[in-house]
């Protein structure tokens, strides 16, 4: 019976088949132990010369790492092992046996070669862990969402609209029709999606043609979104903070080892619950000029300004009401203050920056306009979506996650490019 190793403790006392790659190999004399991984754990098989013919002890001897292997043999009880038990082979069937050194072997291997080998890179027990913590954050999402009679709505990849400013989008030629761009936001597309289905969100690859070379960013990475037909500022800001204490809870009881693995603090996620702490963008201007920093009114936070936040809370932090000429151009002016727009960016504890961005859409035709022309944008290429804002127009509510960025907090990576399977940063496309 094929089993996987994470199911092994299930079948102690049974004969199984398992099916996966050696992982690591040692032999000493009439004995041979093999580290074998399958995708889900890895476990020791146990190979006796005087329990196995002849020939299962020598395919079990010339295994080399990252062969792959079929062993049949006995789920036994050993709490010394790692997952707590072992497997007492009878065959081991090699499928395939490199005729080469296995590229990652050493333990000093540089960022760039470990970069350059990123599809066997994969393979090793660190980006194991971290990708099985990524699809417990993907399937969070997507179960929150379901849970509170969200729609799934795809949204494209090309597009001719510019969601936030033309200068870091990636220009394609689009046969006869011109140019259009690799989308940096689903969120238009969302926009129209809600006043249909009311409550939308999607999840997705979205590419920013940025020259940036921090620890925080790529060019491309996943986003989810989210958009609600008349949700308001205060309603988005609850819908934001639920949403990342849903994560955060889901992957501590389903991804719990992969975190203790990685050594993670895991009290610190602990403490991940709602209310989060909230300061105006005007507040976090002053905090910050008292502790010395050069930043006036206005100015946009860099990752310095974003950490420095950070080190006040021990929960990821709201600043809100951001000035209206930093922010993009379909943010809702609040009706108090006209110079700053009903808008928020959370940024996470720990020094891992803004893990989310988010506003109330502006709702009004003439404004929309106003604003479109204010940000030099061809008004003409929003026919559509202005066209929300003539048939049944209402406040709606909206925000867009950076999926790496809150796995990198959530495992507590040093550099994002670990957060995705095959990164594309500024100078890599390859492999």
């Amino acid at each position: 019976m094929w089993v996987y190793i994470k199911n092994l403790k299930d079948h102690i006392g049974k004969e199984v088949e398992l099916r996966g790659w050696v992982w690591r190999s040692r032999s000493s004399g009439k004995i041979a132990f093999i580290n074998m991984r399958d995708g889900t754990g890895i476990v020791q098989v146990v190979v006796e010369a005087s329990s196995v013919d002849e020939e299962t002890f020598k395919n079990a001897r010339k295994l080399r790492m990252e062969s792959s292997l079929i062993v049949r043999g006995t789920v036994i009880s050993e709490e010394r092992a790692p997952g707590g038990v072992e497997i007492h082979a009878k065959e081991v069937i090699p499928v395939q046996i490199p005729t080469e050194d296995f590229p990652i072997n050493k333990p000093d291997h540089s960022i760039d070669y470990l970069m350059e080998h990123r599809h066997l890179w994969l393979r090793s027990r660190r980006q194991m862990h971290i990708l099985n913590i990524r699809d417990a954050v993907l399937k969070a999402i997507r179960k929150f969402y379901w849970e509170n009679d969200f729609v799934q709505v795809d949204t494209p990849i090309f597009t001719g609209a510019i969601g936030e400013s033309a200068g870091n989008l990636f220009e394609i030629d689009y046969f006869d029709y011109g140019k259009v761009y690799l989308a940096q936001t689903g969120q238009l597309y969302l926009e129209a999606a809600c006043m249909a289905l009311g409550r939308v969100f999607n999840l997705g690859p979205t590419f920013r043609a940025e020259k940036s070379k921090t620890r925080r960013h790529l060019i491309e990475f996943w986003m989810n979104e989210a958009e609600v037909a008349y949700f308001e500022h205060e309603d988005n800001l609850k819908l934001q903070e639920n949403l990342v204490s849903y994560i955060v809870k889901y992957v501590l009881e389903n991804a719990r080892e992969h975190l203790e693995a990685l050594n993670r603090d895991i009290s610190k996620l602990e403490k991940i619950e709602p209310p989060f702490p909230r300061i105006t963008y005007t507040e976090a201007v002053k905090m910050l000029q008292k502790k010395g920093y050069d930043i006036e009114w206005g100015d946009d936070f860099g990752g310095d300004e974003e950490t420095e936040i950070a080190k006040q809370f021990d929960k990821p932090v709201f600043v809100t009401h951001y000035p209206r000429k930093a922010k993009a151009f379909y943010m809702q002016p609040d009706p108090d203050n006209p110079d700053v727009v009903l808008c928020d960016d959370l940024i996470a504890p720990e020094g891992y920056g803004e893990i989310i961005g988010a506003s109330q859409r502006i709702h009004d035709y003439d404004l929309l306009v106003e604003r479109l022309k204010e940000f030099n944008l061809p008004v003409e290429s929003y026919d559509w979506y202005l066209d929300l804002r003539k048939f049944g127009s209402v406040p709606h509510s909206g925000f867009g996650l950076g999926v790496e960025r809150t796995i990198a907090w959530i495992a507590g990576l040093e550099h994002i490019r670990e957060a995705i399977p095959f990164p594309r940063t500024l100078y890599r496309v390859h492999p």
